[in-house]
């Protein structure tokens, strides 16, 4: 079991060590990429709303950043997979995809370290949130940053090529993180165009978030039902990802 155990995490510490760590230290302006994807729209709705919709807009910035990264997997598992061929050596090997899949996505997280802290303080500064809040936020962001990698993973073991899924992250990004209301309630939204944003998950993410922040009112039905369905989106993703991606035939 421990030898296991230890085989498990050097799998896991390999994943980091080749996808964060080794861009963090060789090109930290990558870092920089990180930050300000977030904080471009959070300053343009700041500045949009005169201040107003800060804190709504501090934590769409949280939730772009899991969205990001879990969806930015796909563009670095399609460079290790057909640029390195990486993924034909772990294929012939003893590991599965759910531990690839695991490595990969803490190794997003140590990427997005940087960020993340910084997002956080700027939400500790200006969201007023309790304690069973915040951590109702955290369930609700590693919901999110789990459908992100799953759809993540699912899409690179289908691209041929980085540039296809280059093409994929400019559809994802705005689709997920821009047009949904992320960085402001739904409710700014008018009808009937407010049915559409309910296509997206993040809708629901960000329903959560901002009823804990008590800048959308949310009923307790309205709550359940948007945990339910991201829970729901996540699950089915994650089985499509570890059942269904194309991962040994490749």
């Amino acid at each position: 079991m421990m030898k296991m155990k230890r085989k498990i995490g050097s799998q896991i510490m390999a994943s980091i060590l080749v996808n964060s760590i080794y861009a963090m230290i060789n090109y930290p302006v990558v870092l920089i990429n990180t930050l300000l994807a977030p904080l471009a729209i959070l300053a343009v709705v700041t500045f949009a709303s005169k201040g107003t919709l800060l804190p709504v807009a501090a934590v769409g910035a949280l939730i772009m950043n899991m969205v990001s990264s879990g969806t930015s997997l796909q563009q670095d598992l399609s460079h290790l997979k057909n640029d390195m061929r990486l993924q034909d050596m772990i294929v012939s090997s003893p590991t599965s995809s759910f531990i690839y899949i695991i490595g990969m996505a803490i190794s997003e997280i140590v990427y997005s370290i940087p960020t993340l802290a910084f997002l956080i303080i700027l939400n500790i500064i200006f969201v007023k949130i309790t304690f069973l809040g915040a951590f109702i936020l955290f369930l609700d962001m590693a919901t999110i940053f789990t459908f992100s990698i799953s759809l993540g993973f699912f899409l690179s073991t289908f691209t041929s090529d980085i540039i296809q899924s280059w093409g994929f992250s400019g559809i994802l990004s705005p689709l997920l993180t821009t047009i949904p209301p992320v960085y402001y309630p739904i409710n700014y939204i008018p009808y009937p165009f407010r049915y559409l944003a309910y296509l997206s998950p993040t809708t629901y993410a960000s329903e959560i978030a901002q009823s804990q922040t008590g800048y959308y009112a949310l009923s307790a039905s309205g709550f359940a039902t948007a945990w339910l369905v991201l829970i729901a989106i996540t699950a089915v993703l994650t089985y499509l990802a570890l059942k269904r991606s194309r991962w040994r035939e490749i």
